[in-house]
C-alpha cells in the first residue's frame, strides 16, 4: 500500500511524532503531499487563483480557505449577529426574545461593537451604563496581545491618537478593534478567574459535521480575581492566556495553571449540583453548534479541508457560558507533560476522523467515521444524519409508530428531548 506523504509548517513534536508513528513520509509544502498541516498564513497561497495550484482527490489540508469568518473577532460577531437576524426573519423558535429584547437561546456573545465603525453606537451604549467595564481587543492578533480594559471614554480618546475632535481615527486601517462588555462576574474557583479551551473539529460546513473533544481544559489566572478599578491594567488578574500567565511570578510549571474539563465538571457537580452542571455543558454544546451554523453559509466549504478550532469560553457566576473567541490555530506547544500527552492524542484523533485508519486520503468519501475511530471526540452535530433521522421520525409519525431518539446530538435539557439544534 502507498504511504501517506505529509507536509507541515510546524516542527511541533505532537504533530511530527503522530505522522512518523504512522509511517508517513515527510515532504515539503511545494511537493506532492497527501496531508498538509499548514499555518494560517499559507492557506491563502494554497487556495489563491494566482498560484494555479489545484488540489487532487488524495489531498487534505487543515484549514478552510476563509476560516477567518469564524476566527477573526470582528467577523465572528458580525456573522452571529446576521445569523440571529436571519432566524428572526424566518420566525424561527430559536430566535425567541424575552421582554427586555434579549435572545433567549442565542444570547451567548457579550455585547460587542467594532471600532472605529461603531464608535457612535458604542458611546451611546456606554453612556446608558457608565459604570460598566469594557474589554478592547485588536481583531487580527492572538495570545492576549494588545488587549486592555476600559471604563472611561477618555481612555478611548487617548488610545485613538487624535482625541481632539469627535472624529475617531484608529492608528491604521489594520488596527480594527472589537470592544465587548467585560464579564465582570466570572465564575471563580479558589478565587481565581479561568476560561475554557475546547477543541472542536469540523470536517464539513455544508452539511455541517462537527465533533467536540472531551479532553478540553480550564486555564487559570495566577493572581486572585479582583474587580476593583485599580486592578484594571493587571493582566495577570484578567487574561487567562498561558502566554501571558507563564510570565507571572505565581505561575506553576507543573500543572501550568490548567485543569481538565472533567475536573471542572466534577467540581461543579459537587458544589452546584448535577442538574445545573449538565445544563451548563448542554449550553456550551448549543452555542458551539450555533456559532458554526452562523458561518456555514459564508465559509468556502472545500471538500479537501478540515479544521480543529480552539474555542474560548468564559463561565459567569450564574453558570452561563459566553463565547469569547475561536482560534484557527490553537497552540500545539505543550506546557506540561500531561498537556503534551493530551495534544498528541488530540492530533491522533483528528487524523483518524479525517482519514480512516489504513487508508489514503480521499475527498470523495462520506465523512462519516466509524464509531471506533472517534477516539476522545463525540459527534456534536451531523446535519446529514439529522435530516435522515427527521425523515424517519416523520414516516414513523405518519404510520403511528412511536418516535426514536435522534442520533448524534448532545442532549439539551432545556427542551427535555434530544436537541435537533434547529
Amino acid at each position: 500500500m502507498a504511504r501517506i506523504k505529509f507536509a507541515s509548517d510546524f516542527d511541533k513534536s505532537v504533530l511530527l511524532n503522530n505522522f512518523e508513528n504512522r509511517g508517513w513520509i515527510q515532504v515539503g509544502p511545494e511537493d506532492d503531499w497527501n496531508f498538509y498541516w499548514a499555518g494560517v498564513h499559507n492557506i491563502r497561497n494554497v487556495f489563491s487563483v494566482e498560484s494555479g495550484f489545484r488540489l487532487q482527490d488524495d489531498q487534505v489540508i487543515n484549514h478552510f480557505p476563509n476560516h477567518v469568518e469564524l476566527t477573526r473577532k470582528d467577523l465572528m460577531v458580525k456573522n452571529i449577529k446576521r445569523y440571529r437576524k436571519d432566524l428572526e426573519k424566518e420566525a424561527s423558535p430559536v430566535s425567541e426574545k424575552d421582554e427586555t429584547g434579549r435572545f433567549v437561546h442565542l444570547d451567548f456573545i457579550p455585547q460587542t461593537f467594532m471600532l472605529p465603525a461603531d464608535y457612535n453606537l458604542f458611546v451611546e451604549e456606554f453612556r446608558k451604563n457608565p459604570n460598566t467595564t469594557w474589554i478592547m481587543k485588536p481583531c487580527g492578533k492572538a495570545r492576549g496581545i494588545g488587549i486592555f480594559l476600559v471604563n472611561k471614554l477618555s481612555q478611548l480618546k487617548k488610545w485613538s491618537r487624535d482625541g481632539k475632535g469627535n472624529s475617531f481615527t484608529p492608528p491604521t486601517a489594520k488596527e480594527t478593534y472589537v470592544i465587548s462588555k467585560y464579564i465582570d462576574n466570572p465564575l471563580l474557583i479558589g478565587g481565581k478567574k479561568f476560561d475554557l479551551r475546547l477543541y472542536v473539529l469540523v470536517t464539513s460546513f455544508r452539511p455541517l459535521k462537527c465533533y467536540m473533544y472531551r479532553l478540553g481544559f480550564c486555564r487559570f489566572c495566577t493572581v486572585k480575581y479582583n474587580a476593583s478599578l485599580n486592578e484594571l491594567d493587571n493582566m495577570f488578574v484578567h487574561l487567562t492566556n498561558v502566554s501571558i500567565q507563564k510570565q507571572g511570578d505565581e505561575y506553576n510549571a507543573i500543572h501550568g495553571g490548567k485543569w481538565t474539563t472533567q475536573n471542572l465538571r466534577l467540581f461543579l457537580e459537587s458544589t452546584r449540583g448535577k442538574e445545573v452542571s449538565d445544563k451548563l455543558f448542554d449550553e456550551i454544546n448549543w452555542l458551539t453548534v450555533h456559532s458554526l451554523k452562523a458561518v456555514a453559509g459564508v465559509v468556502s466549504n472545500d471538500r479537501h479541508c478540515f479544521e480543529c478550532y480552539g474555542y474560548d469560553i468564559i463561565i459567569d457566576d450564574n453558570l452561563k457560558p459566553w463565547l469569547i473567541e475561536v482560534n484557527a490555530s490553537p497552540s500545539l506547544s505543550a506546557t506540561t507533560s500531561s498537556d503534551r500527552i493530551m495534544k498528541y492524542r488530540l492530533i491522533s484523533d483528528v487524523i483518524n476522523i479525517v482519514i480512516p485508519p489504513g487508508e489514503m486520503p480521499d475527498v470523495r468519501w462520506s465523512k462519516v467515521p466509524d464509531q471506533e475511530n472517534l477516539g476522545h471526540f463525540d459527534v456534536l452535530y451531523d446535519e446529514e444524519l439529522a435530516a435522515m433521522d427527521q425523515h424517519t421520525q416523520e414516516l414513523r409519525t405518519k404510520a403511528g409508530v412511536p418516535s426514536l431518539n435522534v442520533r448524534g446530538f448532545a442532549k439539551d435539557n432545556r427542551r427535555g428531548s434530544q436537541a435537533t439544534w434547529k
